[in-house]
């Protein structure tokens, strides 16, 4: 375990440390890396990612960072105990989530989401290490743990959003996807938007790469200017009863053909418009393609209380501060 973490923390390092080379109090912008030290879009950003809908940020997140979070999601999976949680599957390819409370109150909490294949149907065990079994951890690691909320609630991260005309950037969800060797799970082509609704819908997601990401290990791929045509399908469930979920309305087919890989390497950032469509492919390759994603809103808009994501009254949605923590 640590010494793989520290062999993808020192290639992670490898892939981006010659974009640190130049001292911040030269005070040169890192235009090769296309954004700003203090992590503001230049408005030719800004108007690329209003004409696609997404935008990719080279080397964002700095080596340390990107160190950090892969130790830390390693010291989340080595603490986790299977047998203290329901099997809740995380089921991607026909978009179903498991129905059970354990999900449903995952935007309060830490919790363990198992890929589809993880468990032998006969033995009920694991088919492999812990560790390789799981797909992600969610959904409020960007306020409960203190490495993810550091990152999620950084400075730049808060210019990056206002930049784009966010006036109370506020985190909803966070998720820390493994997509591990052979048995990482497709994500169809999706709109973020349709799980995360708000009025007006305001929804905006940050990627970050924590390993290399290509084709052959499950990288994202986005349908260019995809946002503009609205969001036909949503996500609800009943906030009456909170024990269901169920789907309204349906996407289009999209033509896969005409998405585009966005194959980047650790410490980059993909910013998403939540009506952009998107998806990732299984990871078919022996390379691990672990990202951590963060999902805001504007604190101005109004939550769907159908969203499937509800705080408790103790635990409301904070939005980021004015300056970093």
């Amino acid at each position: 375990g640590a010494r793989r973490v520290s062999l993808r923390a020192r290639h992670a390092r490898r892939v981006t440390a010659a974009s640190f080379e130049v001292p911040k109090s030269e005070g040169r912008a890192r235009d090769e890396m296309g954004v700003a030290f203090d992590g503001t879009l230049t408005p030719e950003q800004v108007d690329t990612y209003r004409k696609d809908g997404f935008l990719v940020i080279p080397d964002f997140a700095s080596p340390d960072e990107v160190a950090g979070m892969l130790r830390r999601a390693d010291e989340l999976v080595e603490a986790f105990d299977p047998s203290s949680v329901p099997r809740s599957i995380f089921t991607t390819k026909d978009q179903k989530r498991t129905s059970d409370a354990y999900f449903l109150e995952s935007g309060n909490h830490l919790s363990f989401f198992f890929e589809e294949d993880a468990f032998d149907e006969s033995t009920r065990e694991l088919r492999q290490a812990k560790a390789q079994s799981i797909n992600k951890i969610g959904h409020a690691m960007h306020d409960l743990d203190p490495t993810f909320r550091a990152f999620s609630r950084s400075a730049k991260v808060g210019k990056l959003l206002r930049s784009l005309g966010m006036a109370k950037p506020t985190p909803v969800q966070s998720m820390y996807i493994f997509k591990n060797p052979r048995i990482g799970g497709e994500v169809s082509a999706h709109q973020d938007s349709t799980f995360l609704r708000s009025d007006p819908m305001t929804c905006t997601g940050i990627w970050i790469a924590l390993e290399d990401c290509s084709i052959g290990n499950g990288c994202l791929w986005a349908l260019k200017g995809s946002h503009t045509e609205g969001v036909s399908k949503q996500m609800v469930v009943d906030p009456s009863r909170r024990d269901g979920i169920s789907f309204e309305g349906e996407y289009p087919s999209w033509d896969l053909t005409k998405f585009s890989p966005l194959e980047v390497e650790a410490g980059t950032m993909v910013l998403l418009h939540g009506e952009n469509v998107h998806y990732s492919a299984p990871n078919t390759s022996d390379a691990s393609r672990h990202a951590y994603s963060v999902h805001f809103v504007d604190a101005d808009a109004t939550w769907d209380p159908r969203n499937w994501l509800q705080r408790r009254g103790d635990f409301p949605f904070a939005a980021l501060d004015d300056d970093a923590e």
